[in-house]
């Protein structure tokens, strides 16, 4: 049996795999899959990692994804409430930082592993690498330092201050976001990720431009990435339009591996990194909740002949919305599989 391993293990080293992989980011998925809450699945790591597997079954995709939530890492910062709904992720209900003055009191720990949700999280990692069998590539999540703070403060609050406020303050805040996610990037790589996907929403072409993501958000890529290394890191802008600042992350961050947006053109991401990089391109999953499977067939046959014409091609989704129907995951999925085969002749 070809497993997903294979399938990327092939495209990093330059090689056809027998089909494009397919990465499926099913999360609140899983706690209907058990018959639980939301809020009862993501007290546990066992509930989730169990929840993760059956899904990948249940669908054929090609990867385990270990993530619980984006606001976890909020959480392990400090704070307090978390809101769940009946059919969405759970969200930020307490910002740890309501004025300036918070900033100063923010703390890293040592261990991440120290907090009790984070340390679920590495034993769902753990869970998810033993049942893979060297199978099924595991995927860790992390936000940048350069998108956390809209987390912990609010887009408005954090935007203001990047943009108009105190610089020594603002700096204050990314050293210490970035030392969070260099520990977070080094814990989920121990617990056994293969993979890390480093999501940077804020620092996407749909929020600022290519001039400030070079003066702002660029130096915080690369330091974040400098201790625990780039190898494996897949940059992902959370859904905002990426092409626009491929040339200086290629340049300068060694990163291997983008996530391109549903707007995204496929062979203009190819022309600017290149034959060696890997690329995924994502489909708009919030249409997924409307289309016909027809439609979804038409919408995923087209990413995957772009893809398979540029190389080095991976179909992904976004974070796929809790309302979903079932049938359309399956049309999804069936049409990736039938349009990704490489035995259709292209290259």
């Amino acid at each position: 049996m070809t497993t997903g391993l294979d399938r990327f293990g092939a495209l990093l080293t330059g090689a056809t795999p027998d089909r494009v992989p397919i990465v499926c980011n099913l999360l609140d998925q899983g706690a209907g899959e058990l018959g639980v809450s939301l809020k009862h699945y993501y007290s546990s790591g066992d509930l989730v990692a169990e929840g993760q597997v059956r899904l990948r079954e249940k669908y054929g995709y090609d990867t385990l994804l270990g993530m619980f939530y984006s606001a976890l890492e909020a959480e392990v910062l400090g704070c307090r409430n978390i809101v769940y709904a009946d059919d969405g992720p759970p969200n930020v209900g307490h910002l740890a930082i309501g004025r300036p003055e918070d900033i100063g009191k923010l703390h890293v720990p040592d261990d991440l592993n120290d907090h009790p949700r984070f340390r679920q999280l590495t034993h769902c990692i753990r869970m998810l690498k033993q049942e893979s069998q060297g199978r099924w590539p595991v995927l860790g999540v992390v936000t940048a330092s350069f998108s956390l703070p809209s987390m912990l403060m609010g887009i408005g609050q954090w935007m203001d201050l990047f943009l108009n406020g105190d610089i020594q303050l603002r700096d204050r805040l990314l050293e210490l976001c970035s030392q969070f996610c260099s520990r977070q990037i080094t814990a989920l790589r121990e617990a056994g990720a293969d993979l890390i996907v480093y999501v940077d929403p804020v620092a996407s072409a749909t929020f600022i431009t290519p001039a400030k993501f070079r003066e702002l958000a660029l130096p915080w890529v690369i330091r974040d990435l400098e201790d625990p290394g780039p190898a494996g890191v897949v940059f992902f802008n959370g859904g905002g339009k990426i092409n626009p600042i491929l040339a200086d992350l290629k340049e300068h961050t060694g990163i291997g591996a983008y996530y391109l947006n549903p707007y995204d053109d496929i062979a203009e991401a190819r022309n600017i990194l290149g034959p060696q990089a890997l690329i995924a391109a994502a489909i708009n999953d919030i249409r997924l909740i409307d289309w016909s499977p027809q439609e979804i067939d038409r919408e995923v046959e087209g990413i995957m002949q772009a893809g398979k014409r540029a190389g080095g091609f991976a179909f992904g989704t976004l974070l796929m919305p809790f309302r979903i129907p079932e049938p359309n995951i399956r049309a999804l999925v069936d049409a990736a599989i039938k349009h990704g085969s490489y035995g259709d002749g292209l290259p």
